[in-house]
């Protein structure tokens, strides 16, 4: 019996002492840096709107989460941005893995995709000269803000849960014209389909003192419309501000944007922040009704892990393309590039798609994904343009006509990042 005893007691020893996990012990480092602009500058999203910015509603951040366990790295970028269009992707990336020594696969370069911010555009001919120097400065500002995360790494525990939200919606809405036949435009559809899943990634210290809470939701932040000159980080900056002046400490809130090439904010492109008479401005309102869910959720996280691994994939395919403004393909075969990561930190995943990809491609990659916990992050690493699912080829409507992708693409890209996902 005390043979037994004493054989149980140093099996235990081997596998529960900090020694043996020492290889897989997660460590996190986050950061922030203000990235409003100081001049007036043209703002992104609206092909109409070409006027300067008149003034600023709310501040825009690029808030930095570093992970690392054992020798492996994962940076996630969360800029209040509309996305790294303009080329502007690969001259960010290729700067900051230069100077951490990064490889692909260890970067996430997104944006929550507000159309309230700057146009990010390093090309003189076509840039206003203040864009020009805002995009500029930025690249340094999320190098800094990097460098600060790398500098304050830590041990760490991660948690995850899910809430759920109605701030988004379904768009594509039928209408008809005036010959009776069925029309798609961008509108109101509330029975369309739509992820409404909040996901909340909680990290504390070991003594449970709250660090940062990273959260997904998948919805355009675009309240304002293109009447709007104010600077503003809309429905998911709005939330990671109202989240992190709640919490307080210090705590970050970086956002990411879901599946949602197909969803809209329930208020959406309004000219401003309307206030008169106790009005509550609909940005506002539907970023604090966001914020508080995610609130929500964390307070319920109580399991939380202090391993990795980490792992993670970065792989450029190439699928089905067609020409912009048209439904169809060509006779001839077009491949079109689209930028996939992948990661896993513990047990928790993180997808990485160069896209505005609709909402049901997000919904397809979470149901066959062998993670539990499958976060998908938008705007990232590059910016293809729309990526529809098959079906909606025959509706039409802006996405399918915008698209450079070809109606078979979203069933490849499906498959490749289950693929990767196995992979890990």
């Amino acid at each position: 019996m005390i043979k037994t005893v004493f054989l149980v007691f140093v099996i235990s020893f081997f596998i529960f002492s900090p020694t043996a996990s020492a290889e897989t012990r997660l460590l996190g480092g986050f950061a922030k840096i203000d990235i409003t602009p100081s001049r007036p500058v043209t703002l992104s999203g609206y092909a109409n709107r070409s006027d300067l910015s008149t003034g600023i509603h709310d501040p825009l951040s690029a808030r930095v989460s570093v992970f690392q366990a054992a020798d492996e790295k994962l940076v996630l970028v969360s800029t209040d941005i509309i996305g790294f269009y303009n080329g502007t992707s690969d001259v960010f990336r290729t700067a900051i893995m230069e100077k951490f020594n990064l490889a692909p696969q260890q970067l996430f370069l997104s944006a929550i995709h507000t159309h309230a911010a700057p146009s990010i555009t390093l090309n003189e001919e076509q840039g206003h000269p203040n864009n020009i120097e805002y995009t500029s400065s930025l690249q340094q500002k999320l190098i800094s803000a990097i460098d600060q995360a790398l500098a304050q790494l830590q041990p760490i525990k991660m948690g995850v849960g899910t809430g759920s939200s109605p701030v988004g919606v379904n768009r594509r809405e039928v209408y008809y014209d005036e010959a009776g036949n069925p029309r798609m435009w961008i509108g109101r559809n509330p029975y369309g389909v739509h992820d409404k899943d909040v996901t909340v990634v909680k990290i504390t210290t070991p003594e449970y003192r709250l660090k940062a809470v990273l959260w997904e939701y998948a919805t355009h932040s675009t309240c304002l419309g293109w009447q709007n000159f104010a600077i503003s980080g809309d429905v998911h900056g709005l939330a990671e501000q109202f989240i992190e002046s709640h919490l307080g400490d210090g705590v970050l809130a970086p956002a990411f944007a879901g599946a949602s090439g197909d969803i809209d904010p329930w208020y959406r492109v309004l000219p401003g922040f309307e206030s008169a008479n106790g009005w509550i401005p609909e940005p506002v309102l539907l970023g604090t009704l966001l914020g508080e869910e995610v609130v929500h959720v964390l307070r319920k996280i109580d399991k939380s892990s202090t391993d990795g691994p980490i792992k993670s994939i970065f792989a450029t395919i190439e699928l089905p393309g067609k020409p912009a403004g048209e439904l169809r393909a060509p006779p001839e075969q077009v491949r079109v590039p689209l930028n996939i990561t992948v990661a896993r930190v513990g047990e928790v995943a993180f997808v990485g798609l160069g896209a505005e990809v609709l909402s049901e491609i997000g919904l397809a990659i979470k149901a066959a994904s062998p993670f539990a916990d499958t976060i998908i992050i938008t705007h990232c690493n590059g910016a293809a343009g729309y990526t529809p699912p098959q079906h909606l080829y025959v509706e039409g409507g802006y996405e399918i006509e915008s698209s450079p992708f070809a109606s078979t693409a979203a069933e490849e890209l499906v498959k490749h990042v289950v693929k990767l996902l196995h992979d890990l």
